[in-house]
């Protein structure tokens, strides 16, 4: 009788303890539903106050005679840093400009550093309109009411002669943030300098070698061009070579940020035309990559003053090889005749 008591009481234990862990489970289940639930709103509102519409006819460059599907066809994507941290984010400059062309066939990444003081014709920009920096586009896109985003992508454009399918726009602090939330970047510094940094004043000595910088660090790093360093270590190479160090960290993080981290960044300082079906992907395909390899396009010219102010004037050879190159990896026609907004100044 005892050994039944002793049975039937272990069976209630038993029964007890099992709906104790049912509960727990269920509870912790619908918590982490909650919880995920929660983020993807938190990620899902942020990303919404990043999106721009660029008002775009079929939602493609005019450029492209047919509408490219992201993971079927080579793309190409501007990536732009804005400095308006002296502007109070109005009226700011396209202080970086990259492009960067993708093949989902490949693992290749094929990168042109847009020089920000080449010399070109801005159209669409009203009373602006005419000969500038290429640099300027963005700010007479804002102060017009074109579209400060729309007037560089569209000038970027016609100075290669490609079509520009995305971009993603940062300005300082989301570079800066983004930096800090991959945990720094490591970067072998060819050349040892200096530069001010913008946030404090105080004097960032870059010093030959490896070093892992912060985002602070890696801004000053990027920006600096007017030491004398830059002629044999210059802005352009320097950008290549951060972003190089970004897509390797991110890679060896397993994705390029934290989550909680991104939805504070995106919305105040970043900007794109991205979906967050196409961010995941380009995540998905270029982070965990084991072969990713990233090729580097080089347009030659010549810093000059012209009418008072320094240009950098491309070669119109090396343009013109630049753009074909590109045209033949975003699979498009290549045309007789070579159509530029350069300024060559004969």
């Amino acid at each position: 009788m005892r050994m039944k008591r002793n049975t039937e009481k272990r069976e209630k234990s038993k029964k007890k303890l099992l709906k104790i862990v049912k509960i727990v489970s269920i509870s912790l289940f619908l918590a982490i539903i909650s919880y995920g639930g929660f983020i993807f709103i938190k990620m899902k509102n942020a990303y919404d106050s990043s999106t721009v519409n660029l008002e775009r006819t079929g939602d493609k460059s005019d450029l492209r005679e047919d509408e490219v599907t992201f993971n079927e066809n080579p793309i190409s994507i501007l990536l732009l840093g804005i400095e308006d941290y002296s502007s109070k984010k109005k009226d700011g400059r396209a202080d970086t400009q990259m492009v960067i062309t993708l093949d989902p066939s490949t693992n290749v990444i094929n990168m042109v550093t847009v020089p920000r003081d080449t010399r070109v014709n801005i159209e669409n920009a009203g009373e602006f309109s005419g000969i500038h920096k290429m640099n300027s586009a963005y700010t007479y896109g804002d102060i017009t009411g074109y579209g400060a985003v729309k007037l560089q992508i569209e000038t970027v454009e016609k100075f290669l002669n490609i079509p520009i399918d995305n971009f993603i726009a940062i300005n300082f602090e989301g570079f800066r943030d983004i930096v800090d939330a991959l945990g720094g970047v490591s970067i072998d510094i060819k050349t040892g300098f200096w530069e001010e940094n913008i946030y404090d004043g105080s004097k960032i000595d870059f010093n030959e070698g490896k070093s892992h910088l912060t985002g602070e660090e890696s801004l000053a790093f990027v920006r600096m061009r007017k030491r004398a360093e830059n002629a044999i270590y210059s802005r352009e190479e320097r950008q290549r070579q951060f972003l190089k160090a970004t897509i390797n960290q991110a890679i060896s993080a397993g994705t390029i940020f934290k989550i909680g981290q991104l939805t504070d960044i995106l919305g105040k300082n970043v900007e794109t035309n991205l979906s967050l079906k196409e961010i995941y992907a380009l995540q998905k395909k270029y982070t965990k990559s084991s072969d990713l390899s990233i090729k580097t396009i080089a347009i030659k010219g010549t810093d000059r003053r012209v009418d008072g102010s320094f240009y950098y004037i491309p070669e119109e050879k090396s343009l013109k090889k630049v753009s074909k190159k590109l045209r033949n990896i975003l699979q498009l026609n290549n045309e007789k005749n070579f159509i530029t907004n350069a300024d060559f100044v004969e």
